[in-house]
């Protein structure tokens, strides 16, 4: 097999410069993956490098083992003696050779996000720091970014000594470390921080590797941070033949570390370095491209490049104006039943998101319309930890014997409810045969600790309050009330995470819910909203495993799709409002769309809404400026809300008659069932009905897939 047979020129010259320093710009669709293992391939068959000398790094698992794939099909030989994994996977085989040499045995043992949290706990209460002030998250983080840098606990402690909360972070970080240093355990971040020390720090050792590490391949090289950069870079100072492949274009993770200057500065480090750019695109059509070469071209910090295909202009972007976001999402469901009858499968198509919060009112408008979708990098909606701990707030303060509800939420958020207590209580509880909450009521005879009482005291006073509220307010005030009585929204601004502000951004769509509840439904009571939630996020009802993909921005990065809907471009969510008044934080914004509209093959949509509601408030929004700078104007077939309203009602699925007690019908999973009770629910109805295979189900009218059994007259 030839390797540089079917390459492109400028591929080829990719493949076939070996020696040096290389920079290799990739953009999207551009055959990278082609490239790299074509290369270490040439370096083998035709340089008669031996494996052992190579080393290639990635970012995930998969890539790696794609890469080994398809560089052992080249050669028709195992990939054994070569290094091709990510950057972690590599440090810690280094690790385990050189542990003695930094304190550690070589069988250290690796912690996960979460088992660092844990410690992170342990710390906080060892050092008598609160974690609702010191979130342990927050801590986690602030570490992380730390080691990136590879700022060890010292040098920390020195440039945070001028802040009261950055003393106190600093001290968390030492605690920390001593504390894995005595478990013998190493965090991910350790991973990469340790590894260049241990080299720093042991030059015999290191001259090992650098003598092994002829050839260095590293993907992905946008996405690195400092501490990656310089493990890197100290690898590769004997031979001085390093590759780095990326796209400046691409860097979307500045969140996470990510330092783009890395790729920007690639040849400052290194004089000598060649430029290969690979701009040929075999992904998407002319016409998509130039929407993203317009976009990325108002960005300074670029090495610059121009995407081009042979691929035919293909479909005009279509550019849809909406009132508000419930008709934008109306729109793009009208368009993907017009799509699937033109022939496209739902798997052919995605709905691209800023944040996740954007994704309520599509998986409602879709699931109305009966179409299976599935959420890519997320929970849906009505399935998220935020959203659920509110829920069961409500329900409890609907109905107060709800123990299912009482146990996830009586120490959320933390509020000193452990174990040991939940058990006393639900001992006394079953004493007495009482609820749970009745029981915590009268925790005085339950046999707890005055510590005990008082935490389990605080929270009844609270729900008794909620309680109070139930009646006398709307359902939208009532869960604004749940989040500042109960401490919720604090603990998750005191947290001060972007996983935080998501759940923040969540719990502003579930009051924008309510309030839409409300408005279509202002005779119904909080438990009509509860019954309809359950009703909405009913998933038995939609298939697993296939339909129409829904996902942020960030999530779509390296995928790609005939169909892709790009939606919410308004200046402030799509660039997000804090990026607005920053210029570097916006320019990485305008990345994040140059990625978005780079996943489409064939077709794409964007839209935007002219308001939008925003934690339970309706806000006027002005078009992203992106959508200028693409050169897009509406030019796509623009619907008002009535032609939108028959669009629906012509492809919107038609019963066979009106539902009734003692109907029989057909579910597409649970086959026959016979109709029990019929509950009016404003737009919609609450059927029960007795399945012969799983018993009792309570289902939406307008989304459960239902068939009017024959023999059955309207």
């Amino acid at each position: 097999m030839n390797i540089l047979e079917g390459l492109n020129g400028p591929q080829r010259e990719a493949v076939t410069t070996t020696e040096g320093p290389l920079l290799i710009i990739a953009g999207a669709g551009s055959g990278k993956t082609r490239v790299l293992t074509n290369r270490i391939a040439y370096l083998i068959r035709e340089k008669n490098v031996s494996p052992y000398n190579i080393l290639a790094i990635t970012f995930t698992n998969k890539a790696a083992n794609e890469m080994k794939d398809r560089v052992e099909r080249q050669l028709d030989m195992p990939a054994r003696n070569m290094w091709i994994s990510t950057f972690h996977a590599a440090c810690v085989r280094i690790l385990r050779d050189g542990a003695d040499r930094i304190g550690y045995k070589s069988s250290f043992i690796i912690y996960d996000t979460s088992d660092s949290i844990a410690l992170i706990k342990s710390c906080l209460k060892d050092l008598n720091l609160d974690p609702k002030y010191y979130d342990p998250k927050a801590m986690l983080r602030a570490i992380s970014r730390a080691k990136d840098k590879l700022i060890f606990p010292n040098r920390f402690e020195k440039e945070m000594s001028s802040d009261f909360r950055g003393r106190k972070t600093a001290a968390i970080y030492k605690e920390y470390q001593k504390r894995l240093r005595d478990l013998s355990a190493m965090d991910f971040d350790d991973l990469i921080m340790k590894a260049v020390d241990l080299f720093k720090n042991n030059e015999d050792f290191l001259a090992q590797y650098q003598k092994k590490f002829k050839y260095i391949m590293v993907d992905e090289y946008q996405d690195t941070n400092h501490a990656q950069y310089e493990l890197i870079k100290i690898l590769s100072k004997r031979h001085g033949n390093i590759c780095v492949v990326g796209d400046d274009d691409q860097s979307i993770y500045g969140f996470r570390g990510a330092d783009i200057r890395n790729i920007l500065d690639f040849e400052k480090d290194l004089p000598n370095a060649k430029i290969i750019k690979l701009e040929q695109n075999y992904r998407s059509t002319q016409n998509i491209l130039d929407a993203a070469n317009n976009l990325i071209v108002h960005n300074k910090g670029r090495k610059g490049k121009k995407l081009w295909t042979n691929i035919k202009d293909g479909a005009d972007i279509a550019l849809f104006e909406a009132d508000d976001d419930r008709m934008e999402a109306r729109y793009v469901v009208s368009e993907i039943v017009s799509l699937v009858d033109k022939g496209f499968s739902l798997s052919d198509m995605a709905i691209l998101y800023r944040t996740n919060a954007q994704s309520r009112v599509m998986e409602e408008e879709l699931a109305q319309d009966q179409i299976s979708y599935r959420v890519v990098g997320g929970l849906r909606f009505y399935e998220r930890k935020e959203i659920k701990d509110i829920l069961s707030y409500l329900r409890l303060i609907q109905d107060p014997s709800d123990e299912i509800s009482f146990l996830r939420i009586v120490n959320e958020p933390t509020r000193g409810i452990g174990d040991k207590t939940i058990d006393e209580i639900t001992r006394f509880a079953r004493t007495k045969g009482i609820s749970l909450y009745e029981a915590s009521k009268d925790a005085d005879a339950a046999s707890l600790s005055k510590r005990q009482i008082k935490n389990v005291t605080s929270f009844t006073e609270i729900m008794d309050q909620l309680i109070g509220f139930k009646d006398d307010m709307s359902i939208s005030s009532l869960i604004e009330q749940v989040l500042d009585k109960t401490g919720y929204s604090d603990a998750l601004k005191n947290a001060g995470t972007p996983e935080a502000e998501a759940r923040m951004d969540n719990l502003g769509e579930l009051v924008n819910a309510a309030k839409e509840f409300e408005k279509d439904n202002p005779d119904l009571a909080l438990e009509d909203f509860l019954t309809n939630i359950a009703l909405v996020s009913d998933i038995d009802s939609l298939e697993q495993g296939q339909g129409i993909v829904m996902m942020t921005v960030h999530s779509a990065k390296g995928l790609e799709f005939p169909v892709v809907f790009l939606v919410g471009m308004e200046d402030g969510l799509f660039p997000i409002s804090k990026a607005l008044d920053d210029p570097a934080g916006m320019e990485e914004e305008r990345r994040l769309c140059y990625v978005g509209i780079t996943r489409a093959k064939s077709i794409l949509y964007v839209t935007y809404a002219r308001a939008r509601n925003t934690y339970g408030r309706v806000v006027v929004n002005v078009p992203s400026r992106f959508i200028k700078e693409i050169g897009i104007a509406p030019q796509h077939k623009v619907y008002d809300k009535s032609d939108l309203r028959a669009k629906r009602e012509e492809t919107k699925p038609k019963p066979k008659g009106d539902y009734r007690v003692g109907m029989k019908v057909l579910h597409r999973m649970w086959g026959s069932g016979m109709i029990v009770q019929v509950k009016d629910m404003g737009n919609d109805r609450e059927l029960s009905i007795v399945f012969n295979s799983v018993g009792l189900k309570k289902l939406s009218a307008n989304i459960a897939p239902l068939k009017i059994e024959e023999g059955e007259n309207g």
